[in-house]
């Protein structure tokens, strides 16, 4: 059985099936080398194999092997071909009797067998730890120390692996991303029990393998909050892009009980930016990522609890107390609610793409797969800021990026400053008039159909990744008929509201509803889920703030 895989160190690790020898060479070991690694001692191949994929998913660094040849099962050669799957660049010894040397020697060949050792190896200051000294200073000049971080084993064309890149970049969770094609992706798939048929493979720092995790349990695996402290508050925030992290600044430094509620991750498309130029205060402009990072920072310091990955759907009304139901059933309350849900990009309701999402169609950045575009051809749709902004970022790499306008021009949809270094970029090409009639592909994209609206004609070119900007759709269907919208699902608050000069038919209170409050006394709505808002980051920011100010005047004639 194996001993001490409970620590994340390098390691030493012995196998034998004798327990005197096993413990005599484990001691000699420890006593020379216990206060820089830490001894593994196993007493058969197979216990020594599950030790190594323990250290393998827990980002262990193994250094030296020493595996005695007579085993029964599984003899040490056979153990040392086995372990060299997992941990190529450790040291490889094999104690052996007199008898046994040619064995030994015939092992060279087959697992590359760094050094024998022939039993017994008394004295070990003469014997034994000469060598492992040598193999200690050559294993540290060629190999480097593991990095302990949350490991994505998956494909290229994998959806879903995607998608979780995508997760835990965007939520500033730091991970390493390995093919499934490649060699440590292979061994961490062997390390792990999988065949990698099902990918993609997550394996956290503490060596926990989640196969194809759903975001929620994988956020709770990655030290990301996903359960309420409390059950209630006096204010919930749903949303977690400017506009809500604005409002939970604002609520907790204000000395209000906050909690923000995200279904995917902070930042809302903003996050997803590659850089925004024209936000006060950054003359040098500022990455959507980065202005995230300290909002959230910000927030969590004046106190507030930001949730991740749950999500909201629906929105009761009990007395004074606005409860949110969560899709596992749990549910929180507060006295005021702000509806700071954003948008999403609309979809592509063109043949092919649905199921190419993920596998070269992506909407919004996507910046986790930008590395892969380099050198390539890249198609962007869409001709607002959010486009202009992707086509700047991706053509400081891609051999080319094509803008797909539906519009005559971009100067209509995308700010001036923004449309001249567009114009100006030698890489990007813009293509007015023009629309998507089809995506092609199996496995993968690999071409789309263009049509341009004013002539008519159409054309098939070859591509791999196309990004998508085609417009916002609210984020609102969870609200039922508990709250007013547009028709186009976007949220009605203030003065549209009262078109007539008079409140909605159900409104309870005597006052006009405030500026940003909703149909509903105590729930308010901020940013771009808002009806007329600005869609700017800036505005989101100041509607988060003023939410809050709008809460505590409701809060105070309550």
């Amino acid at each position: 059985m194996a001993e001490d895989t409970d620590e994340v160190r390098t390691v030493i690790l012995t196998v034998d099936d004798d327990p005197a020898v096993s413990r005599a060479v484990a001691r000699d070991l420890r006593r020379h080398y216990g206060e820089d690694y830490r001894v593994v001692r196993a007493e058969s191949g197979a216990s020594a194999l599950e030790a190594l994929r323990v250290l393998k998913l827990r980002g262990a660094s193994v250094a030296v092997i020493l595996a005695d040849y007579r085993m029964p099962q599984m003899n040490g050669i056979e153990f040392l071909e086995a372990a060299l799957d997992l941990f190529p660049a450790a040291r490889r010894v094999l104690l052996t009797a007199y008898a046994d040397t040619n064995a030994a020697i015939d092992a060279i060949n087959v697992v590359d067998l760094d050094h024998y050792l022939l039993k017994p190896w008394e004295p070990p200051e003469e014997k034994l730890y000469p060598v492992v000294d040598d193999l200690l200073e050559t294993w540290r000049a060629d190999d480097g120390h593991a990095v302990d971080v949350t490991k994505v084993v998956g494909h290229r064309w994998s959806a879903r692996s995607s998608q979780i890149r995508e997760f835990l970049a965007r939520n500033q969770v730091p991970y390493r991303w390995y093919s499934s094609e490649e060699p440590e992706g292979g061994r961490l798939l062997v390390a792990a029990g999988q065949d990698g048929l099902r990918l993609p493979l997550v394996v956290t720092p503490d060596g926990t393998a989640l196969v194809e995790p759903a975001e929620r349990d994988l956020a709770a695996h990655v030290g990301l909050s996903t359960t309420p402290a409390a059950d209630f508050y006096d204010l919930v925030i749903v949303g977690g892009g400017p506009a809500g992290l604005a409002a939970a600044v604002y609520g907790a430094s204000e000395g209000l009980r906050t909690v923000l509620v995200e279904r995917e991750a902070t930042g809302g498309q903003a996050g997803q930016s590659s850089r925004i130029e024209n936000y006060l205060g950054f003359p040098d402009g500022v990455s959507g990522a980065q202005l995230t990072d300290r909002a959230r920072r910000q927030a969590t310091r004046f106190g507030a609890e930001l949730l991740t990955a749950c999500r909201v759907t629906g929105l009761e009304v009990k007395g004074a107390a606005r409860t949110l139901r969560f899709s596992d059933g749990s549910a929180v309350s507060a006295h005021t609610v702000i509806l700071a849900t954003g948008v999403s990009y609309r979809q592509l309701d063109v043949p092919g793409a649905a199921g190419l999402t993920g596998r070269g169609v992506y909407y919004g950045s996507a910046l986790t797969e930008a590395a892969a575009c380099q050198g390539q051809e890249v198609y962007i749709v869409g001709g607002a800021n959010s486009a202009g902004q992707a086509a700047m970022f991706l053509s400081r790499s891609a051999r080319k990026v094509t803008l797909l306008v539906r519009a005559p021009e971009l100067a209509s949809s995308m700010s001036y400053y923004l449309l001249q270094r567009v114009e100006d970029a030698s890489t990007i090409t813009v293509l007015t008039d023009t629309v998507v009639e089809a995506a092609h592909g199996k496995e993968h994209l690999d071409g789309l159909t263009l049509r341009n609206s004013v002539t008519g004609r159409s054309e098939t070119v070859d591509a791999q990744w196309m990004y998508v900007f085609i417009g916002a759709a609210p984020l609102t269907d969870w609200l039922d008929d508990a709250v007013l919208r547009n028709p186009r699902g976007f949220v009605l608050t203030g003065p549209d509201l009262t078109t007539d000069g008079r409140p909605p038919a159900d409104w309870p209170l005597d006052r006009a509803p405030y500026h940003l409050e909703t149909n509903v006394p105590g729930v308010f709505a901020a940013g771009d889920v808002r009806a007329e808002s600005a869609k700017r980051v800036a505005s989101a920011v100041g509607e988060g703030a003023m939410a809050v100010m709008l809460a505590h005047r409701y809060l105070e004639q309550s």
